[in-house]
């Protein structure tokens, strides 16, 4: 009997430990949360064992009702809304993920833009700024008190931590010498269960403890300072939201974290540190109970979310605000909370490149977008509310501010 085979064996035994691998056709035993699972278009790609394809979850929560908010349209509609038109060369492979036999040409792309040649992404520039000064504005009227952030990898890039997708220099592409089927395979489960070093490799890269938080995570806790901070819902498993000081009860780490570890097989929980010890030293850590891999609790492709996501049901139609940045919105269910705040709500997106909604031409009336280097635009933002003496002498007061103790020339100039 293989490996592979003991695996599936032991995924359909019963038992409470097991319910995040129960077939999603079984009734679930929170009825207020659905069962879902961590995927992406790439998924469709896999040369092995992998999950079952599953069609993408739809619409979160109640349905949206028509919204008016006269004081704050009157705001918005004295402001520019920047980026009109979708930037082209930017286009994301698997961008659609409720089609992923669909290729990276074939997503939906407003019909007159030409076709996207392949290879690397062209850097899109911003082709206004007025995003940050409009949303800057509302925050200083006082029309926004609950804020909900949707963070991504790129937050941490500032940190020394390499963002997942870049060629050549992207989390991904470091693992190539594990012959992976496709990059995303690190993170399936079956995979996981055959192959552990691949997934290792990049854990001992991400481990807490290796790097600090940046400017954009001390934006972050800023915003929860001022009472402003309705939740943090961040991909990332790198553990520096919680390290700059935002409460366990604001962040909602969707795809997990390193903080515990269990058996992928059983789910027997394992001492965090002992498993971390084993990693980092390239050791396999393995459950004393079933002499299965033992793993951090970090959220694979297939498995169950963590119970706290479905907080989204709650803070999203409630969010006055939703600031997005330093993601490519291709992990589903993730990537589809951003269309679930209300009509009116403004959104701001802070990325290197167009993703998601941001894509389409034209914008909605209250979204905006400021696209180029994440920490300057954040540090811009900062900026233009007056925040920045005081996220640079929080930085400082924790060890993490290395720059000097005024705002530096570029940032002054681009906003005056």
């Amino acid at each position: 009997m293989t490996f592979s085979t003991k695996v599936k064996e032991r995924r359909h035994k019963g038992g409470s430990k097991m319910s995040r691998l129960r077939p999603a056709v079984e009734q679930s035993p929170h009825p207020a949360a659905p069962r879902l699972t961590r995927s992406a278009a790439s998924q469709a790609r896999l040369g092995g064992p992998g999950p079952p394809k599953e069609p993408a979850p739809g619409p979160y929560g109640k349905q949206r009702r028509k919204h008016t908010d006269s004081a704050l349209a009157q705001d918005l509609s004295q402001m520019r809304v920047s980026g009109q038109e979708s930037p082209l060369g930017h286009a994301l492979d698997g961008v659609n993920m409720r089609h992923p036999s669909r290729s990276s040409t074939q997503n939906d792309q407003p019909a007159p833009s030409p076709p996207v040649k392949e290879g690397p992404r062209a850097r899109v520039k911003s082709s206004s700024r007025g995003g940050l000064a409009s949303v800057a504005r509302l925050l200083k009227l006082g029309r926004c008190k609950n804020i909900v952030v949707v963070a991504g990898a790129g937050i941490s890039t500032a940190s020394g931590i390499p963002d997942f997708r870049t060629p050549g220099t992207g989390l991904y592409s470091n693992l190539e010498r594990y012959d992976l089927p496709y990059p995303e395979a690190v993170f399936n489960i079956d995979y996981f269960s055959e192959c552990p070093q691949a997934f290792f490799s990049l854990a001992r890269e991400l481990y807490p403890g290796r790097h600090r938080p940046n400017y954009i995570h001390y934006f972050i806790r800023s915003l929860h300072l001022r009472g402003l901070l309705l939740r943090v819902y961040t991909q990332n498993i790198d553990g520096l939201e919680k390290m700059c000081g935002i409460p366990e009860d604001k962040l909602v780490e969707a795809h997990g974290n390193f903080t515990t570890a269990s058996c992928h097989l059983c789910y027997t929980p394992y001492p965090a540190e002992d498993a971390k010890v084993a990693i980092m030293s390239g050791d396999v850590p393995t459950c004393s109970f079933c002499a299965g891999t033992v793993k951090p609790d970090v959220v694979f492709f297939g498995e169950d979310l963590p119970q706290k996501y479905f907080l989204h049901s709650e803070d999203f139609p409630k969010a006055d605000l939703l600031i997005i940045m330093g993601t490519s919105l291709q992990i589903e269910p993730f990537a589809s909370l951003v269309n679930t705040v209300r009509a009116s709500v403004p959104r701001l997106l802070l990325n290197r490149h167009a993703v998601g909604p941001f894509l389409k031409t034209p914008l909605r009336r209250a979204d905006h977008l400021e696209l180029g280097d994440l920490l300057d635009s954040v540090q811009r933002m900062a900026h233009l509310l007056g925040w920045s003496a005081e996220i640079e002498e929080l930085m400082r007061s924790q060890g993490d501010w290395v720059g000097p103790p005024t705002q530096s020339r570029a940032i002054v100039s681009c906003v005056d």
